[in-house]
């Protein structure tokens, strides 16, 4: 609507990252969530699982500039946490109920990502690609707003 007030913009980057193209509805429903609500750099890097480690490498400096990083990832749900070992960046963790056998709709890689040894990982609930951006949202803004405490 043409009267309708601009989105506040969110500094920041966060990178969503998908472990298998089979994540992807969820990640892009993040993805374009977080652009709706304002976030001004939103990277989405899809297919960088941990069944092939060296995708995820080979775009680690690229992750690594983010100052929040969403992994969505269904299986085993083993990337969150090696994201977490490898990145400075708060993580949060998007268990999808993508996956076969023993994942039991998203059960497993829930219970992989809240049991999670890496330090500073965030778990939503299964899917809740929405609720992880609004995480990110509240944590971008929360370093914003201490940056300019520290301005001032």
């Amino acid at each position: 609507a043409p009267d309708a007030p601009p989105t506040p913009v969110v500094r920041g980057i966060l990178a969503v990252l998908t472990a298998g193209t089979a994540d992807l509805a969820v990640a892009e429903e993040a993805a374009i969530t977080a652009r709706l609500m304002g976030i001004e750099d939103v990277r989405l890097i899809a297919d960088v699982g941990v069944a092939g480690l060296q995708r995820l490498l080979s775009r680690l400096d690229e992750v690594r500039e983010a100052d929040v990083v969403m992994v969505v990832a269904g299986m085993d749900g083993a990337l969150p946490s090696v994201c977490a070992g490898l990145i400075d960046a708060p993580v949060i963790a998007v268990p999808t109920s993508v996956g076969y056998g023993a994942a039991m709709g998203g059960l497993s890689p829930l219970m992989a990502t809240l049991n999670s040894c890496a330090t500073g990982v965030t778990v939503v609930n299964i899917d809740n690609g929405f609720g992880a951006t609004m995480s990110a949202i509240k944590m971008l803004r929360a370093a914003e707003r201490l940056a300019q405490k520290m301005v001032a």
